[in-house]
């Protein structure tokens, strides 16, 4: 048996792991890079008409053989969670490879192809459940459900030839799901060969990181103090942050302000979790019609996407008029919107990666914002794992060697880890 981790033995994103037994060969996650060879924010737009030769020839798309050829030799891509790291470029992937992936994932991935304007369609989608084991060609496959910034996310073991791999993907301990954390230390697989864990955190300042709730308690006292509107920017599919920015808000008796992408994410989840959605009955919670998204998705025939919630509509001036009653999810492309809105002055809470403040739209925007006299305030909590938490999850492991994966840090795991580290290049192949 063979393993070559493709992209991300030296970087965070891009995750791409090739396993092969025989003449059985599966890919764990396909994503997109992250950051250029520099180390700045990675832009794909630039890369958009090159073809799949080129882009595999400048280290954008892996070099797996026979992902992209008439007749493929994958067996199966398993997608661990649905960020575009781990998932980005499977639009150049032969169609005729089966993809698996959770069904709350697939959901996702069909709204980002609207509303982000995504080509990442699954024709042959298989769905795996947690616990529950799945075949993919000599494979036997296991998911665990992880606790993660992105909803649907997912660990695996992955058995063959009597070997057990065991792939962390990207987790943490510290959000709302805890407790899938909590359980999986009493129920994780043992004699494990070879655990593949992420090292997103490595690098970073140490300490105990804030958990969803002390997120939720410290929006929450920042709106009570509030004499102005409150703005946050957050991913739309940071689905934890949104219930704690909810939570917050109903706490500080304030109305939470989503947009109509947001909306149909909460309201598409809301039939896997029980989630604040606009359409079953949470109070406190209104949707905002940004014009461009909207006149797009009417033009483009996806008006019964905005319709749905038209009695749960607020409108620009609504907000004008007592402006620090509502806390507002927002982002660049809103900009228009915001200008009509009579607030010339308020808090932009900043609650994403750090790292995203480097790109030139998030910059601009806000800059633009501290020039209408906003506030900003940098409140978030990181989607992967402290150090204590890797640790202690290779430990409950107890794997015979341990190979670094989305991390810049892979030198620093022999400080960490007292299990034997495999320091591996990408595209080398390693023998199992």
């Amino acid at each position: 048996m063979y393993l070559t981790i493709h992209r991300g033995t030296n970087e965070i994103g891009g995750t791409c792991v090739k396993i092969q037994s025989g003449t059985s060969r599966i890919l764990l996650d396909f994503g997109m890079p992250l950051v250029n060879k520099s180390g700045n924010n990675f832009d794909f737009t630039p890369c958009r008409k090159l073809s799949i030769t080129e882009l595999v020839k400048r280290g954008i798309l892996p070099n797996v053989q026979g992902a992209y050829s008439d007749k493929p030799e994958i067996d199966g891509v398993i997608i661990s969670h649905p960020h575009a790291d781990h998932y980005g470029l499977m639009q150049y992937l032969n169609k005729d490879i089966p993809i698996w992936l959770g069904e709350a994932t697939h959901r996702i991935l069909e709204l980002n192809n609207i509303f982000l304007r995504q080509n990442n369609k699954i024709l042959n989608p298989k769905y795996y459940e947690k616990g529950k084991p799945f075949t993919v060609g000599n494979f036997t496959i296991t998911a665990y459900w992880a606790d993660h910034s992105a909803f649907d996310s997912y660990s695996f073991l992955v058995e063959a030839e009597g070997k057990r791999i065991f792939y962390s993907g990207d987790f943490r301990s510290h959000g709302r799901k805890a407790r899938a954390y909590k359980w999986f230390l009493h129920n994780a697989p043992k004699n494990i060969d070879y655990l593949l864990i992420e090292g997103t955190t490595l690098g970073r300042k140490k300490g105990n990181p804030k958990t969803e709730d002390n997120i939720s308690e410290e929006l929450s006292k920042l709106f009570k103090n509030s004499a102005s509107i409150n703005y946050i920017y957050t991913a739309s599919q940071n689905i934890d942050r949104l219930v704690s920015v909810y939570r917050a808000c109903l706490n500080s008796q304030k109305t939470f302000v989503v947009d109509i992408y947001t909306a149909n994410v909460l309201e598409t989840l809301s039939g896997f979790a029980r989630l604040p959605s606009p359409l079953k009955g949470f109070p406190n919670l209104k949707v905002l019609f940004p014009h461009h998204l909207t006149k797009c998705l009417f033009n483009r025939g996806y008006g019964k996407m905005v319709n749905k919630f038209s009695k749960h509509k607020i409108s620009k001036n609504e907000i004008s008029e007592n402006p620090s009653n509502h806390v507002m999810l927002v982002r660049p492309s809103m900009k228009n919107d915001l200008e009509i809105i009579n607030a010339d002055r308020g808090n932009l809470i900043y609650s994403m990666w750090e790292g995203y403040k480097d790109k030139t739209e998030t910059k601009e925007f806000l800059d633009w914002l501290k020039s209408k006299n906003f506030t900003i305030y940098d409140i978030h909590t990181s989607g992967h794992a402290d150090i204590n938490t890797l640790k202690e999850c290779a430990d409950t492991l107890e794997p015979k060697s341990i190979l670094p994966i989305h991390t810049f840090y892979k030198k620093d795991y022999k400080n960490i880890f007292s299990q034997k580290i495999i320091e591996l290049n990408d595209n080398e192949i390693f023998n199992i």
